[in-house]
């Protein structure tokens, strides 16, 4: 049984592809709440050995087909950069097995729906790794707002903004490796405009862009038929609190730094006043509560949850691709199938 505190009793088991930093962090997550990691893949055989010495995997393999291809894991966490979620994805499931694919999702909307269509297909889950949706301040949330506590939402405000590595070779700063602001840091403030107001009537989006050709800073207003808006922003060569509000007509709510982490937040009333603060502290780094949602999904034999469902993510994947489109900003994954 999976709980809801984001614990497993281990009888389904994973296998991680790719061994990079937020492979690390997951995997410790899933061996620090019970979840079994049964095996590793890389393109690297050494790098596959180092990963599963480290954080005591059973089963090394040198290759992602023989990962995808063993019979004693039940899933795959895709932890590549973005251009190969495609088709590290679609090689997973291929092989009958469901997957948890990093975020974002993919380099588009295109690809995103090719997954989601096969894993429909075949029966088996395919979940975007967004944690932060699974956290259980995240929860709490979405339950007051449901609540009325602060009346009509009007107003998502959200920022993502660091200062990451300049080296022109870097992966975030690299169009080839989909590198840029948006993909890897506005894709956190995008999915929470979209888990409180929804899919946006319109976008409108300004950037400024990086001598590599990758956006640096973007931001953009999402706006919705009812009138409210979403205002979210992100860059790469520049940090900030990286604060959230959701701000309604009764009230709002303040979500402290880094607000996609499992941090507090306070309700105040339109006047104010302190309505809750909620300070739950979460054990490890909160990445075992996606890991949670997979494995009951699995066990209740469905494909799509509520909290992040396929549809979502592909609905996602399209905002992003028309924010790029008014930035300037394409790809080489782009073009494939394009007339």
């Amino acid at each position: 049984m999976t709980l809801s505190n984001g614990t497993s009793d281990g009888t389904i088991r994973w296998g991680i592809l790719g061994t990079g930093f937020i492979a690390g962090l997951q995997t410790k997550d899933l061996n620090e709440n019970g979840f079994t990691v049964q095996a590793v893949g890389s393109r690297s055989l050494d790098s596959s050995k180092a990963f599963a010495e480290q954080y005591g995997v059973a089963t090394a393999h040198g290759n992602y087909e023989d990962l995808v291809a063993d019979p004693l894991i039940d899933v795959v966490y895709i932890a590549t950069p973005h251009p190969f979620h495609h088709a590290n994805a679609l090689l997973a499931l291929n092989a009958g097995k469901h997957v948890l694919v990093e975020k974002s999702f993919t380099m588009n909307a295109r690809e995103a729906q090719d997954i989601v269509d096969l894993a429909e297909s075949k029966g088996l889950v395919a979940l975007e790794a967004m944690w932060t949706r699974f956290l259980p301040h995240m929860i709490r949330i979405r339950d007051i707002i449901a609540a009325g506590t602060i009346g009509e939402v009007r107003k998502v405000v959200a920022s993502h903004n660091q200062s990451l590595p300049q080296d022109p070779a870097h992966r975030l700063n690299d169009p080839a490796l989909g590198g840029g602001a948006l993909l890897d840091l506005g894709i956190y403030p995008i999915s929470f405009a979209f888990d409180i107001l929804g899919t946006p009537a319109a976008i409108r989006a300004s950037a400024s862009m990086s001598a590599t050709g990758v956006d640096r800073q973007t931001a953009a207003i999402f706006e919705y038929a009812n009138g409210a808006q979403g205002i979210v922003d992100c860059e790469l060569d520049a940090a900030s609190a990286n604060r959230a509000m959701v701000i309604g007509t009764e009230g709002w709510i303040d979500i402290e730094h880094t607000w996609y982490n499992p941090v507090p937040f306070t309700v105040h009333a339109v006047d104010g006043s302190v309505v809750e603060r909620y300070d739950q502290p979460v054990t490890s780094r909160g990445m075992q509560f996606q890991a949670a949602e997979l494995e009951r999904l699995i066990r209740a034999g469905e494909t799509a949850g509520t909290i992040l469902p396929p549809a979502e993510t592909v609905a996602i994947m399209a905002a992003m691709d028309e924010i790029r489109k008014q930035i300037g900003l394409s790809y080489s994954a782009d073009r494939v199938g394009a007339a």
